[in-house]
């Protein structure tokens, strides 16, 4: 039995759900979001707060907490968005609904409303140069830690 599904998702004030049968799309001020259901589960908006229901006998359990992840998740991102940032600069084309910004020469934030472009950016970004064990140089996470192994030995 999900326990993540049963908290509902609360909408902060300027954030408003369109709820269908087969997805709910959310508005903010920073753009508007959508996601689409799996068979079996529904949102339904309660008080100014998103409820998942499911069928536990069904075996939608785990994915409806996931869409209730996904659903806080895109909450977050309509209000706030999503900042991540990296110690080293690349040049990358930067996809429509993402900025990129550059507040040191060694650091990049990446932000956008969507949780998962913006992961999905920064993972294409660090994938060009990850960093390496032995000197820790390479595109990585802000709180990334890098293991540094011994060199080889005379």
């Amino acid at each position: 039995m999900s326990r993540v599904a049963k908290r509902p998702v609360p909408l902060p004030q300027g954030v408003t759900a369109t709820i269908s049968p087969t997805g709910v799309t959310l508005k903010g001020a920073k753009g508007t979001l959508s996601v689409s259901l799996a068979k079996g589960i529904s949102v339904v908006e309660e008080a100014k707060e998103l409820k998942v229901v499911f069928d536990a006998a069904a075996g939608t359990a785990a994915l409806a907490g996931s869409t209730r992840a996904h659903l806080a998740n895109m909450v977050n991102g309509v209000t706030v968005g999503y900042p991540l940032g990296f110690s080293h600069a690349v040049v990358v084309d930067i996809p429509e609904g993402i900025t990129i910004e550059a507040p040191t020469q060694t650091e990049v934030l990446i932000k956008g409303i969507d949780r998962q472009r913006v992961g999905q950016i920064a993972a294409e970004i660090r994938s060009i140069r990850p960093p390496e064990p032995y000197k820790g140089k390479g595109v990585k996470y802000s709180d990334e830690k890098i293991v540094i192994k011994e060199g080889k030995k005379k």
